[in-house]
């Protein structure tokens, strides 16, 4: 869960920075890792709700 957390940050701060024009020359890389890292984020919910709940291992 804590990776699709940080991957879920970065997607809106890529999409703060290529969506809004904040950095143009950088536009278009943002725009990409946006999309990478909400792919990412997606995945990771995914695979975590497969997993279910880890087992105590105490």
């Amino acid at each position: 869960m804590g990776w699709a957390l940080l991957f879920l940050a970065v997607a809106f701060i890529a999409g703060v920075l290529g969506f809004t024009g904040v950095a143009i020359a950088a536009a278009g890389i943002a725009k990409i890792i946006f999309f990478v890292a909400v792919a990412l984020f997606i995945i990771s919910m995914v695979a975590s709700a497969l997993r279910g709940r880890p087992r105590d291992l105490l």
